[in-house]
């Protein structure tokens, strides 16, 4: 058995620990088998580890003082597969992000200051800049306060996040494909790269309302396959090639808003339904909003009365969710989001890990920057 230092934290909707990239194996290939075991991955509870059993409690968060000048922390994501042993280090996730900050304050990467604390992080897996504002006090952070977010019980302190330069974060184009929108087995999407690529989808074309619960979702075994056959060309036309064993782009059912929102959405992570929404989904949904000829904005119900300063609210599952949008030209690739959202430090100690033995194939090693 091996330990390590392990701060747990919930982030927004998610949940995983955060490591210090120091505290890792830099080898790619010994670093995924260490996060495998230390998450329980390969059962569908993984009892034997601390993932909750589900995609969105099964994450792991990487982070180190940054190698950029531009930035104050470097953050890996990890998305630790629950009943397959892999990981992917494709995507970004906005919610673990939310959890950065304060643990970068309490590992002592960043020394808290006075009532706010600005931090600004680099995502790894995006090369993206994102800036937050931490609640601190006394040299610490700040978690009781009055701020509820939909998905979590009870309220915290709020933290800002705003994403400075998200669009193309994969592929370089806001609009991959050129278009705002194509046709796959004869249906409309849209293919957007803003904080995360996503394929967007009129639920009503697929044959649903778009109210449907993630478990009715779920067990529509029919309704997957097609979905992810869609997603498959998808990911082809953006540029991706296979990607089966990804999970990008995320398939997004997108529908008319119930509740006085601006549009209604079901996320799948990608084969999952989501049980809240991402925060980088948030993020390119609320974009997709304000392109003119995008599936998302043919649906969604937005009164502009500032051009540049666009308040989007995204109805999704467990709540709703609103986005801003601080538009500086007629450049969508310009956007800058901003979401509130909370975190909380729900554990800290020593892990105890069983070490694995791992083969080495030439692709899985990885000298990654943040170690």
């Amino acid at each position: 058995m091996k330990q390590i230092p392990c701060l747990l934290m919930r982030g927004g909707t998610s949940k995983g620990p955060v490591l210090l990239a120091s505290d890792l194996p830099r080898d790619r290939s010994q670093r995924d088998a260490f996060l495998l075991n230390l998450m329980g991955s390969g059962h569908e509870l993984e009892i034997d580890g601390l993932g909750g059993g589900y995609a969105q409690s099964s994450k792991v968060a990487i982070i180190s003082p940054s190698t950029s000048p531009d930035a104050d922390i470097d953050y890996l994501f990890a998305q630790v597969k629950v009943n397959e042993r892999r990981v992917d280090t494709t995507p970004n996730c906005g919610n673990m992000l939310c959890a950065v900050g304060p643990a970068a304050i309490e590992r002592g990467l960043i020394c808290a200051q006075e009532s706010i604390t600005p931090i600004r992080i680099r995502n790894v897996n995006t090369n993206t800049l994102i800036d937050v504002e931490i609640q601190t006090q006394n040299g610490e952070v700040v978690y009781d306060g009055e701020t509820h977010i939909d998905g979590v019980p009870g309220t915290a302190a709020p933290i800002s996040v705003t994403f400075l330069d998200a669009a193309g974060c994969k592929t370089g184009k806001l609009l991959p494909t050129g278009h705002t929108s194509d046709h796959i087995d004869g249906i409309k999407v849209t293919c957007i790269d803003m904080a995360m690529p996503m394929v967007l989808i009129k639920a009503s074309d697929l044959g649903k309302q778009g109210n449907e619960t993630p478990q009715e979702l779920d067990k529509d075994a029919a309704f997957l396959a097609r979905l992810e056959a869609i997603r498959l060309k998808a990911g082809r036309l953006m540029g991706f090639g296979d990607v089966s064993d990804m999970v990008i782009p995320k398939p997004v059912l997108v529908s008319k808003p119930e509740h006085g929102g601006s549009i209604q959405v079901r996320y799948f992570m990608p084969h999952q339904c989501h049980k809240s929404l991402a925060i980088t989904g948030s993020i390119g949904l609320s974009t997709a909003c304000v392109i003119d000829g995008s599936v998302a904005a043919e649906v969604a119900q937005l009164k502009r009365t500032n051009p540049f300063i666009q308040p989007v609210t995204i109805e999704h599952p467990s709540g709703r969710i609103q986005v801003v949008l601080n538009q500086p030209d007629e450049q969508p690739e310009h956007i800058k989001a901003s979401v509130i959202r909370t975190a909380r430090k729900l554990f800290i100690g020593q892990a105890f890990v069983q070490e694995a033995k791992v083969c080495h194939k030439e692709e899985d090693v990885e000298q990654h920057t943040t170690a």
